[in-house]
């Protein structure tokens, strides 16, 4: 039993004094080649290393040893390199999705036996991106794929998302190769309306942990949109050099512009037509009517009109020097009702005052019956709080007042012509009012004439103007 437990013990401490050292992960491309490197070190001179091998699975890879040499099993994918007593490399080339997995490194010594240590192999694929944009999408009332996206022959599949501010969706799929790589390829749906054609859009692929972005340009085939510009609702008779212009934007490009009237009668003879351009060297009234720009592209052609009204005389229109000059008035206008409100508070404030004093009664005066002194009351009639005025003065009869009332009497006179000055100036209030209420001036009522017309909105026409 002493012995047993004895060799056990030389055995422990063996197995600690020995180690055999290895990459503990390594990561490699297809196509590429790996290196695997072993070695064995120990503290016990005694130990002698009669063989190390590599091994995938149970399968023997490759072995180096000193007795029996060296044995690999494929010359055109493995080799030993970089090989001593105790230490080997592997070399692998190329590789292949086939070489992921766990390779172990086996060492055989004297007289501690054999030890090992594993190394775990990733292979992956560094995938081909592309994006390409449908060219042949035509404007339509259903969704259709306005771009794809492919991420090809990547190890570990991609991820693939789209940016853009076009609504729609997408849909991806990943299809396994046969050499062990994916193929992520993701269609954009997207509903194919003018306005579409020409928005950027972006495809962003995710290939462990980075971005690989992609922009395109939607291409959305659609019939010509078309516009006129140029009427300025001042076409007036003699103006000359006037113009309309059409503008036509369509994919394909617009090939033709045609000018027609609605009424299909022929062109006036005071017009010029030059590509899309409309020229009207002096307005008459035979340009008193609707025109028609038509544009044609590979795929139809749409039309525009343009009624054209043709006003006897010109618009007057404000100058520069007229909106300052309007801006200056309102705001005078606007200084003068700030300063009739803060007049109308104040005043309001005075009158208040006087009314919290109450009814002012002045003491009794003698007049021939003796009959009561006069009154002057306040009254708010809710609009200007002025003062109303007090009975007309009874006629003197003829008697002269008592002497101990003359006091009283002057009080009394005081009172009277108070009130006289206090409705003096809400007169002189009552005159501010008219000012502010301006009459508001038509531009056009300076030159109406017997024969013009003023429509409800504004605007003059000849009495022989023709609407179309």
């Amino acid at each position: 039993m002493q012995l047993v437990l004895f060799l056990l013990g030389l055995l422990c401490s063996v197995l600690q004094a020995q180690d055999v050292s290895v990459m503990e992960k390594v990561t490699a491309y297809i196509g590429d080649e790996i290196t695997l490197p072993c070695s064995f070190t120990s503290t016990d001179p005694s130990q002698r290393v009669s063989q190390i091998m590599w091994l995938n699975g149970t399968e023997s890879l490759a072995a180096s040893s000193g007795h029996f040499g060296d044995y690999v099993k494929d010359t055109q994918r493995y080799q030993l390199v970089k090989q001593s007593n105790t230490s080997i490399v592997l070399k692998i080339s190329p590789v292949k999705y086939s070489d992921e997995g766990e390779y172990i490194c086996e060492v055989t010594s004297f007289p501690a036996g054999n030890a090992r240590a594993t190394t775990t192999v990733i292979v992956k694929a560094k995938p081909q991106n592309s994006a390409l944009a449908n060219t042949t999408v035509v404007g339509d009332d259903r969704e259709q794929v306005g771009a794809t996206c492919t991420s090809a022959h990547g190890r570990p599949p991609s991820q693939i998302t789209w940016h853009t501010a076009v609504p729609g969706n997408w849909s991806t799929k990943i299809t396994n190769n046969p050499d062990g790589t994916y193929t992520v390829t993701s269609q954009y749906f997207m509903m194919p309306i003018w306005t579409a054609d020409g928005a950027a859009v972006t495809c962003v692929i995710n290939y462990e942990s980075e971005d690989y972005s992609i922009p395109l340009t939607f291409s959305v085939q659609y019939k010509p949109v078309v516009t006129i510009e140029g009427f300025d609702d001042n076409w007036h008779l003699h103006r000359n050099g006037v113009y309309l212009t059409c503008n036509g934007k369509g994919n394909p490009p617009p090939t033709s512009y045609i000018w027609k009237t609605l009424d299909g009668s022929p062109l006036p003879s005071s017009v010029r037509i030059k590509d899309n351009m409309l020229y009207v060297d002096e307005v008459d009234e035979r340009v008193n009517r609707s025109f028609l720009c038509e544009v044609t592209n590979a795929l139809g052609s749409r039309a525009s009109r343009q009624d054209v009204l043709v006003r006897e005389h010109a618009m007057r229109t404000q100058t520069n020097a007229g909106a300052i000059a309007g801006g200056v008035i309102g705001g005078i206008l606007v200084l003068l009702l700030l300063a009739a409100i803060i007049f109308i508070v104040i005043n309001r404030g005075r009158l208040k005052n006087k009314k919290d004093r109450g009814t002012y009664n002045s003491k009794p005066r003698a007049f021939g019956t003796g009959s009561p002194s006069e009154q002057f009351t306040y009254q708010d009639d809710g609009e200007l709080h002025k003062p109303l005025k007090g009975p007309v003065p009874m006629r003197d009869s003829g008697l002269s007042p008592s002497l101990g009332d003359e006091d009283d009497y002057e009080e009394e006179e005081r009172m009277k012509y108070k009130v006289l000055e206090d409705d003096e100036e809400d007169e002189r209030f009552n005159e501010v009012g008219p000012m502010l209420q301006l009459r508001p001036h038509h531009p056009i009522d300076s030159y109406l004439d017997d024969d013009m017309e003023s429509q409800t909105d504004g605007s003059i026409i000849s009495r022989t103007a023709v609407y179309v």
